[in-house]
């Protein structure tokens, strides 16, 4: 177990719930001499309904959001969560977020749902009317809306078949941007908790950042929070993972010269 994780548990940013953490915290309990379950029934009880709880998208992504998932018509709550996920990104010569290539396998907790909605958030400057959504797996495309003022683009990704309760579904979908100015940083939001996710950034050659770390923050107006220092590997990448992702924003930041 990293020293990442059990300081996410003692500040209240990630909750304790998989087997393996809880075996964990047994395993805790033994080395510090502890009596059985002191710490696990400390635990707040978790929700088995099979309804996550989740954050509001406005908290994640900033306040022009609404009027996007108000023109779409989307409820706050979608019906489905991700149970995994992966990005790779790419930034360009020119410094700018290029794409951001996404996998999600995505779980439904409402039947009858039969779309998803997924947001771009461009740089400062992004010409979000040349942002497209492309290379779409398991589904087709939707409709389409786009902020300028707050830099937004959000699409909904039509699913193959209406899905029941507990049934899994796996897209994949490229957003194709270049457009703005220089990249300082790349994050996820995640509106549910502890599902798996691994992010990869991938720079050109001819513009490599001096400086990576990782980071969380637990809303777009709460300052961000580094948990580590990154190293580029041969191929001008580098990643991180993060087996229980908390709910809030996770992400990659960098310094150029």
């Amino acid at each position: 177990m990293s020293v990442t994780t059990l300081s996410y548990w003692q500040r209240g940013i990630r909750h304790p719930g998989r087997r393996e953490s809880l075996r964990a915290i047994a395993a805790l309990e033994d080395l510090l001499d502890l009596p059985g379950k002191a710490l696990i029934q400390l635990l707040e009880p978790r929700d088995t309904t099979g309804h996550p709880a989740g954050r509001r998208y406005s908290t994640l992504v900033g306040s022009g959001i609404g009027d996007l998932l108000a023109e779409l018509e989307a409820p706050q709550d979608g019906g489905l969560h991700t149970v995994m996920q992966s990005d790779t990104v790419t930034i360009d010569a020119h410094r700018r977020l290029a794409s951001r290539q996404s996998q999600q396998v995505l779980r439904a907790h409402r039947d009858g749902v039969d779309r998803y909605l997924v947001v771009h958030i461009g740089e400062h400057g992004c010409a979000v009317e040349c942002v497209d959504v492309t290379e779409l797996v398991n589904c087709r495309a939707g409709r389409v809306r786009r902020s300028q003022e707050a830099g937004l683009v959000a699409a909904e990704l039509l699913l193959d078949a209406r899905l029941r309760v507990g049934e899994t579904t796996m897209v994949g979908y490229r957003f194709q941007d270049g457009t703005g100015e220089s990249s300082q940083g790349f994050s996820r939001a995640f509106l549910f908790s502890d599902s798996p996710y691994a992010l990869q950034i991938t720079f050109d050659r001819a513009a490599l950042p001096v400086r990576c770390r990782s980071f969380t923050q637990t809303s777009v107006s709460m300052p961000p929070t580094f948990t580590a220092d990154l190293t580029l590997n041969a191929h001008g990448a580098l990643h991180l993972f993060e087996q229980e992702a908390a709910r809030g924003l996770l992400g990659i930041c960098w310094d150029w010269e």
